[in-house]
């Protein structure tokens, strides 16, 4: 169950309560910048019953931090470059908008990002922080009473764990944000989505595509093998569902139908999973001794690979502000620490959610005017070259300094 059987003998830095991509990332990061980290969560094949269909884009600062936490190496062959990424507007729309892409070129970068499969990227960290935290925890937290100088965390199975910091990673339905008093607005989009993987005949070049008709989008995403790619399809729920259920071939078929021959022929679709497509935004990021990271804090539509991505920019961000309490003396998990947490995500989570939220929303309209709006604005985007490169670094960093595990330097 640990790897640590004394694990319940110790008073921990922080425990990280949840082991997604971000939860792993976080204590990792947190071990990185010198704190004592416990990790909670079920291991990775306890969960291989139900396979994660999912793939993650993440971008360049995403790339470094996985370097400097020492994954990135075991990652690579496992990881496509995005080159570019292309929007094409499919709707029947009078005021189509035209398509657009971005290079990575444009701004001198060899690729904007990599495309990771979930899986891969969740065993690789698991297996980084079996070897490095001081004790992995395979078990679930069932309660937290959360002091005035330190944590305790009662686990459905062994002992309970205590620590002066708990780093909520455990996802939408957070019992360490309810734990800590902190509410949180939830919506749902009356859409869905739908994850799997797919062979064609055309090599994707290392391009992502969105295209985008009334009511939902289908985006490819590069997988190493130039000729397959992961696909996230969003749209109403009875479509989504419809969908699953269709046999291969017919959801094949119907898959190409609606690419219009971007890729080829398809020859191959992999296993499908659907997904409910909602929005969360936690009252805030922390207090009484609780920092959230990830879908804990914030969730955002799949749309322009924000999502794990901004989570990431959490787990780097509170190493950061961890980082300067333990080399001043001061406890990780005190007012000071969550206080400069909040105060250094706070532009970055406001900023990404409402836009994410806004182009979401604008995409489902069929109102003239937002329809105009759109396509003038992608209009601009292909004829000023500067505003479309400011677009882009728009889209690749936060409005506010990069955590110091995220800049190349870190590496």
């Amino acid at each position: 169950m640990s790897r640590d059987p004394a694990a319940e003998d110790r008073l921990y830095d922080a425990a990280v309560v949840g082991a997604g991509p971000t939860g792993l990332a976080a204590a990792l990061a947190l071990n990185y910048v010198g704190a004592h980290v416990a990790l909670i969560g079920s291991l990775p094949e306890a969960r291989s019953e139900w396979r994660d269909t999912r793939t993650a884009a993440l971008l360049a600062g995403s790339i470094d931090m996985l370097k400097a936490i020492g994954v990135w190496t075991d990652l690579a062959p496992h990881a496509a470059p995005l080159k570019a990424i292309r929007i094409i507007d499919a709707s029947n729309s009078l005021l189509r908008a035209p398509e657009i892409i971005f290079e990575a070129r444009e701004l001198g970068l060899e690729a904007f990002g990599y495309n990771i499969p979930n899986t891969v990227l969740v065993e690789t960290l698991y297996a980084r922080a079996r070897d490095a935290l001081g004790a992995v925890v395979a078990a679930n937290v069932k309660d937290l009473a959360l002091g005035e100088h330190e944590a305790r965390l009662d686990l459905n199975e062994g002992a309970p764990v205590a620590a002066r910091l708990v780093v909520g990673a455990d996802g939408r339905q957070s019992l360490c944000r309810e734990a800590a008093g902190i509410a949180a607005s939830k919506w749902r989009y009356e859409q869905s989505a739908l994850a799997t993987d797919f062979k064609h005949v055309f090599p994707h070049d290392g391009v992502s595509t969105e295209l985008h008709k009334e009511a939902g989008s289908v985006t490819t995403v590069p997988l190493p093998d130039p000729c397959a790619s992961s696909l996230i399809w969003v749209g109403p729920a009875a479509e989504i569902t419809a969908l699953l259920r269709y046999e291969a071939e017919t959801f094949r078929e119907t898959l190409q139908e609606r690419l219009g021959g971007l890729l080829g022929r398809i020859t191959e679709t992999g296993v499908r999973a659907e997904f409910p497509v909602a929005g969360l935004t936690a009252a805030t990021l922390a207090a009484h001794r609780t920092a959230l990271v990830g879908e804990a804090a914030h969730i955002l539509p799949p749309i322009g690979a924000q999502g794990l991505n901004l989570g990431l920019r959490d787990a780097a961000a509170l190493a950061d502000c961890v980082a300067t309490a333990l080399r001043q003396g001061d406890d990780p998990g005190g007012e000071s620490v969550l206080a400069a947490y909040r105060d250094t995500r706070r532009l970055d989570v406001l900023t990404r959610a409402v836009g994410v939220d806004l182009l979401s929303r604008s995409l489902l309209s069929g109102l003239m005017p937002i329809q105009a709006a759109r396509g003038l604005f992608l209009h601009g985007l292909n004829a000023l070259p500067p505003l479309r490169r400011m677009v882009m670094r728009l889209g690749l960093t936060p409005p506010t300094e990069l955590p110091s595990l995220m800049r190349p330097a870190a590496n």
